[in-house]
């Protein structure tokens, strides 16, 4: 299977959410056909071809190969990768969202959501392009939670965490380099799940 693939065109993404497709899209994680997926989903095999001719139109499954059964012609299909929809496609025109994210606005939840956004759009280019190169594509992820006494001390962190990103940026930052963007984003974590739960 392919790199994780951005689903950027609204017409795509309408077409993978009928509750049919994305049945279909899910049970094609493995090679299959309309006669192996109609007993799975419980429809026709008619049906199920025809859902099959949408997505491969679409571009989000591709034929493996051809057989030839009991005198029928059997296409197995695959998805073309894991997806992943491009905020954008939802984001309403000229709210100007995708921008970049001004300093003095760093608290703003809008901020974040757009900064998420734009991560997400191009990693997930760079990397489809890059899996068509044959190559990896080199990134890295830091995670951590921490529990807050006050609220600002959000914005005391923020600030400590912005010039302890500054000073750190500036002692590796070699010009003419391999540029790399760094977005470090906080939210209020989830709640865990109570004891017992399944």
């Amino acid at each position: 299977m392919s790199a994780v693939r951005l689903v950027e065109d609204p017409v795509e993404l309408a077409g993978a959410l009928s509750p049919v497709r994305r049945r279909v899209l899910a049970a094609l994680t493995e090679p299959s056909s309309a006669t192996r997926l109609a007993p799975l989903l419980g429809l026709s095999r008619q049906k199920i071809n025809y859902h099959l001719r949408i997505l491969e139109q679409l571009g989000l499954i591709e034929l493996v190969e051809v057989r030839q059964r009991r005198g029928c012609t059997e296409r197995v299909l695959r998805r073309t990768g894991p997806l992943v929809v491009d905020p954008a496609v939802l984001e309403p025109v000229g709210s100007g969202a995708s921008g970049r994210v001004a300093t003095g606005d760093r608290n703003a939840a809008e901020h974040l959501i757009a900064a998420a956004g734009r991560t997400v759009r191009e990693v997930t280019r760079m990397q489809a392009a890059a899996a068509q190169q044959g190559r990896r594509l080199l990134t890295f992820t830091v995670e951590t939670e921490v529990a807050f006494a006050d609220p600002v001390d959000v914005h005391r962190f923020t600030d400590e965490l912005a010039a302890a990103l500054a000073a750190v940026a500036d002692r590796f930052h070699t010009d003419g380099g391999r540029r790399y963007a760094v977005t470090i984003g906080g939210h209020p974590a989830a709640a865990p799940a109570p004891t017992g739960a399944a």
